[in-house]
């Protein structure tokens, strides 16, 4: 179902994003657009049948006096990356992750401009990707010649992913740190939105170093796909894997990485 709904919103997106839409900002002064709210709208037609708890970038809050009861939560970003979505650089994605117990348990990443579809399901311990037909297919049967990731052995580099937008003092210092405590020099892979944890997921890069903020939202689909192949996302705050449905949805830092 999270599958089909994410696939079914960036039909809506892309419908958007073929015309000049017009960008609304928020009190944050982080854009919005109708393919925001239309995608929000597909996605909560499908879940809002499983009668699981939704938190949604684009719904109203719920107070943690009642989300601190939900033993499980469907997590939602109707589109991670709008600003990359606003420049038009295809580097936008939907994502949608079922936490269970505060951990994500499964997660879905769809990139509507490339129709590329990553899935994390973290109790069979496999992620997988797979392209999306444009016209009639039939899921099963796509899903059946999905590639499952695997994440990057070592080499002769380290391949950090970097944001376009937030390569800050702290990500060049902790790059600084990473060639003196491996000896090897450090090539940086440019991604935007929730696609930075795939990226090392499916071994195309070794660490994925966040020091700017995210929401749940943002980084519980990842999560799982990262999750799926073995990968921790480590909070910088606890030293732990990162929680959700926290009282705060505001994350903290954090790092993914396949380097020991």
């Amino acid at each position: 179902m999270a599958i089909t709904a994410a696939i079914e919103a960036g039909e809506e997106i892309m419908k958007i994003y073929a015309t000049d839409f017009e960008v609304a900002y928020k009190s944050d002064d982080s854009p919005l657009t109708l393919a925001d709210q239309e995608s929000n709208r597909v996605i909560m037609s499908y879940l809002s049948t499983t009668e699981i708890p939704i938190i949604s970038e684009e719904n109203k809050a719920i107070d943690y006096k009642t989300r601190q009861n939900w033993s499980s939560c469907w997590i939602v970003d109707p589109i991670d990356g709008t600003k990359e979505f606003v420049k038009k650089n295809g580097e936008f994605t939907v994502n949608i992750a079922l936490v269970e117990d505060q951990k994500p348990i499964f997660g879905v990443i769809y990139v509507p401009a490339t129709r590329e579809l990553y899935v994390g399901d973290v109790k069979n311990r496999q992620s997988i990707k797979v392209e999306i037909p444009k016209s009639d297919f039939n899921l099963t049967e796509v899903l059946s010649q999905a590639k499952t990731l695997e994440p990057k052995s070592a080499t002769s580099t380290i391949e950090v992913v970097g944001s376009r937008s937030h390569m800050n003092d702290d990500t060049k210092q902790f790059i600084n740190t990473l060639e003196e405590k491996y000896q090897k020099p450090v090539e940086i892979v440019s991604k935007g939105s929730s696609l930075k944890f795939c990226l090392v997921a499916e071994g195309k890069a070794d660490v994925y170093p966040r020091y700017a903020p995210t929401m749940e939202w943002d980084t519980a689909a990842g999560q799982a796909i990262c999750s799926g192949v073995g990968l921790k996302v480590i909070s910088l705050d606890t030293n732990k894997e990162m929680l959700y449905n926290r009282e705060n949805l505001l994350n903290g830092y954090f790092h993914v990485t396949t380097l020991s």
